[in-house]
């Protein structure tokens, strides 16, 4: 979640009616009922992993071993089995 200046994106007619009930304090504003990003949505981070999952188990098959995999991607031995082993 990141900030925004409300005075950007509001209306001054709507952020004086605001100020009216709070002023100078973060206000989190909920998204709209049954709007809901997934995880990663909108920063690539699903995707990214997704893509350093699937190089890792290439590597694997073309014969890297889980230690080598270990130190080049930072990731523990289970983490790497986990990803090498999963049920397609």
């Amino acid at each position: 979640m990141k900030y925004i200046n409300a005075m950007e994106v509001l209306p001054e007619g709507l952020l004086n009616e605001i100020q009216k009930y709070i002023s100078g304090e973060i206000v989190y504003i909920p998204q709209i009922e049954g709007i809901k990003n997934n995880w990663g949505s909108k920063t690539g981070a699903k995707e990214k992993i997704a893509n350093r999952n699937k190089q890792i188990r290439l590597e694997k098959e073309n014969g890297k071993t889980i230690d080598e995999l270990m130190l080049k991607y930072n990731l523990s031995y289970d983490s790497i089995k986990k990803i090498v082993y999963v049920k397609k």
